[in-house]
């Protein structure tokens, strides 16, 4: 099935470049033309029943997305998860059936639920668990909060009327897959990234030398010459607050 014309766009080509042509977002370049399909993450169609017409491919992500169309008549983008097929009905809402792709706040789950595309402030839409194979299990709920685990083993507190979908995200065997070429690589954007040994000392701090030679240095450092290893974050992100357990 052909994507839905009218959820669709050309997607710009920027290359890591501002307007004035300034490169600030190294090792971009080129890409394979294509179109961004705008996704729900809101999930603001309330207690109007949708069914999934068709499972598609998106370019700009690594998980499947489906086409939902409404009782109302109206066409949205969600993400796939896991277990979700052609034909089945999903509805978003305050309480709902708990099965794959109905999305409801997070105070009227069961604890040990399984979500994805988790809301971090209400009505903002989703923000995390938006890839392949991922699904944030609920620990607990405490004091408005609820407490998430990520797969990345971190513990994140989120308010309880934040929305959720519910299950675990399909296409977990990403990782596995295998590019195969150089080429395909450049048909993603990313162009060649030069080792900071083999370049120049003008170029990069670990640059110079004669033959093949070390980075010279006590530790690694960036190509504007600040550390690239250690502890590189100055002061910590307003969100850290809401981080109950690191991952590591």
């Amino acid at each position: 099935m052909k994507t839905q014309k009218s959820l669709r766009k050309l997607l710009k080509k920027h290359s890591g470049r501002t307007a004035g042509g300034m490169i600030t977002v190294r090792g971009q370049g080129g890409r394979q033309k294509r179109y961004y399909r705008e996704i729900d993450f809101r999930r603001d169609k309330f207690e109007v029943e949708g069914e999934v017409t068709a499972l598609e491919y998106d370019p700009n992500r690594n998980v499947e997305i489906a086409l939902i169309k409404y009782a109302d008549g109206e066409y949205r983008y969600i993400l796939a998860p896991k277990g979700l097929d052609v034909k089945d009905k999903i509805v978003s809402a305050d309480r709902v059936e708990v099965k794959a792709g109905n999305a409801m706040k997070l105070k009227n789950l069961t604890i040990g639920a399984l979500v994805h595309n988790v809301e971090l402030v209400p009505g903002k839409g989703g923000q995390i668990g938006r890839s392949a194979g991922v699904g944030l299990q609920l620990l607990a709920k405490e004091a408005g909060f609820a407490h998430l685990k990520l797969p990345s083993g971190e513990v994140r507190i989120v308010p309880l009327d934040c929305r959720a979908t519910i299950g675990v995200l399909g296409n977990e065997d990403m990782k596995q897959r295998v590019l195969g070429k150089a080429g395909r690589v450049r048909h993603m954007g990313i162009k060649p990234t030069v080792r900071g040994v083999a370049q120049d000392p003008d170029s990069h701090p670990h640059g110079g030398g004669e033959g093949r030679s070390g980075i010279g240095r006590k530790k690694p450092m960036t190509k504007y010459g600040k550390p690239a290893v250690g502890k590189t974050r100055e002061k910590g992100k307003y969100s850290d607050r809401y981080i109950l357990k690191r991952r590591k």
